[in-house]
């Protein structure tokens, strides 16, 4: 296992209600950034405040980061992180097959949803002043199939699908060592080597998707990811630039 990387605290909590609620609270008492791990989550949530089910051994975790830069600068630490988390499974398994990041925040195996991310932040206005990346992700239990929503991929977890075993502690090491590489990387040089890494594992690239946004959706050729973070489709109607959405295939 790689060392813990220097400047980022780490936080092992037994119980909390959501690593992303104890973040906040925290947050204003940190002097650099920091990971909160949580063996069991009471009241944790995923994407536009849906409930995140989240079974006992697997990874509930959230960085707490002070950023530089706007909020769209920021918001491209969800590219970070799930480059961080597909380095972290290679890690622990010993293999780069079956996985794959799907837009915006997803890891997949196998075809199934492996992890999540989810972006928080606090401030007033344009005015950042902390970005949390919550994080979670099966290592060794999945959801059941009855408390996912319509159209979700099926979710699969490291254990069922690589024979991998790993504890949530194990692989935070992992994570944070890789997400401390990358995040490097982002500060120094920008979002362009962020940008093509996350293209060379992006799952259905150059095929036909369906990006969904409120009632409303849109079905085109996926062509790539911009410089801003945005899915570029090309459409019967022409090119679309997407900026937030769930996406189906």
């Amino acid at each position: 296992m790689r060392q813990w990387p220097d400047g980022y605290g780490r936080r092992i909590l037994d119980e909390v209600d959501s690593t992303l609620n104890e973040a906040a609270r925290i947050a204003p008492t940190l002097a650099g950034p920091e990971w909160i791990l949580a063996k069991h989550q009471t009241a944790a949530r995923g994407r536009r405040g849906r409930a995140w089910v989240n079974p006992k051994g697997n990874l509930s975790c959230t960085l707490v980061l002070r950023p530089n830069g706007s909020p769209a600068q920021a918001a491209l630490r969800s590219f970070v992180a799930s480059l961080a988390l597909l380095d972290a499974c290679v890690a622990v398994t010993g293999r780069s097959a079956g996985f794959s990041l799907k837009w915006p925040n997803d890891v997949l195996l196998n075809g199934g949803k492996l992890a999540g991310i989810l972006l928080e932040s606090a401030g007033v206005g344009a005015n950042l002043n902390n970005l949390f990346v919550g994080i979670g992700a099966n290592l060794c239990e999945v959801p059941p199939v009855e408390q996912l929503e319509d159209g979700a991929l099926r979710p699969v977890s490291l254990l069922s699908e690589t024979g991998a075993a790993v504890t949530p502690e194990e692989f935070l090491g992992e994570l944070a060592a890789a997400y401390a590489q990358y995040e490097q990387q982002f500060v120094t040089y920008g979002f362009e080597p962020i940008r093509n890494a996350w293209l060379g594992s992006a799952a259905k690239l150059g095929e036909v998707i369906t990006a969904r946004t409120g009632n409303s959706q849109t079905t085109g050729t996926y062509e790539t990811v911009d410089g801003e973070g945005n899915l570029v489709l090309n459409t019967a109607k022409g090119r679309v630039s997407i900026p937030a959405a769930d996406i189906y295939f």
